[in-house]
């Protein structure tokens, strides 16, 4: 077991020193920081422009500003935003559960909706509701995110003025956005209820619990589902996982205080410290609960120790 787990975390933090690698590598491609705070202030020369640099540490070779941010990253030390100053582990922690509220909001609209339409759907094999319910979890996967959400505004909001547009302020304020997300996640989780509930119901225990006489709603949510939960809830704690990186342009459209409306500002004004800080942030996060997963699978299971 020593052996496993030394290899899932080492296996991890490669693939973190990749991400950060990557990331600081590219969004130094985006532009000079130098230009955008020159904007506005006339007319600036070269050494002006040099000054600026030195000022934010950009004058530096390329891997001592990455080991500079590597070393900032254990004491959770991101540096100061290039817009204003402001320390970026202080917008990360503004911003972090903004998003990880939203993204566990949109992860309980679709296990609400799913489950019940997955196993509808496995009980019904075959019949018009699986058929239906099919049909509607395709057409949710070719929905885009933002033209869902720039839907709900329309209707929620600008005709029938229910709910608010924008922002985080109360209750009304996650409906919209948690259902976009959830609607989306629900395309996917539909099928794979489905499919976890298919094997299940072909077991002898079912069989046997049908054959006792047990009325058909025990035999489905007490027992059938129960059953398959572990890859269930597994597959649902790895897309909590993914909702947190993949929720940038909804947060965008309802303008939620969140990673992706930080991340998103923070590219338009090449603000280097803040965007990679927040793909770092939700790297380890996502790394993280994979680690995590791993681990417990290796737990229960033996033989994936041997993997």
């Amino acid at each position: 077991m020593a052996g496993f787990l030394i290899k899932r975390v080492l296996q991890a933090v490669f693939v973190v020193f990749v991400v950060t690698l990557t990331v600081s590598f590219a969004i130094r491609l985006t532009g000079d920081p130098a230009l955008m705070l020159a904007q506005g202030a006339g007319s600036i020369t070269e050494e002006d422009l040099a000054r600026i640099r030195e000022a934010l540490g950009l004058n530096q070779p390329f891997m001592a500003q990455y080991f500079a941010f590597i070393k900032g990253l254990f004491v959770f030390d991101f540096g100061r935003s290039f817009m204003g100053g402001t320390p970026v582990s202080q917008l990360i922690a503004a911003a972090l559960p903004a998003t990880m509220m939203l993204a566990f909001a949109s992860l309980i609209v679709s296990i609400i909706i799913s489950i019940p339409l997955g196993i509808k759907a496995a009980v019904a094999r075959g019949k018009w509701a699986d058929q239906a319910i099919r049909i509607l979890s395709l057409v949710g996967l070719s929905f885009p995110n933002f033209w869902l959400a720039i839907m709900l505004v329309l209707l929620f909001s600008i005709t029938l003025k229910w709910l608010p547009p924008s922002g985080m302020d109360g209750f009304a304020s996650f409906i919209m956005p948690a259902v976009t997300m959830g609607i989306i996640l629900t395309a996917t989780n539909v099928r794979l209820v489905r499919t976890a509930m298919l094997e299940t119901l072909q077991s002898q225990y079912i069989m046997v619990a049908r054959a006792k006489g047990l009325s058909e709603s025990k035999v489905l949510y007490k027992h059938a589902l129960r059953n398959c939960a572990i890859p269930l809830i597994t597959y649902f704690g790895l897309q909590f996982g993914g909702l947190l990186g993949g929720i940038v342009v909804v947060e965008r459209v309802f303008n939620w205080p969140g990673m992706g409306t930080l991340a998103f500002d923070a590219v338009g004004a090449r603000d280097y410290p803040v965007l990679q800080a927040v793909i770092t942030v939700l790297s380890l996060m996502i790394v993280g609960v994979n680690l995590i997963v791993d681990i417990a699978y290796g737990l229960v299971d033996p033989r994936i120790r041997t993997e």
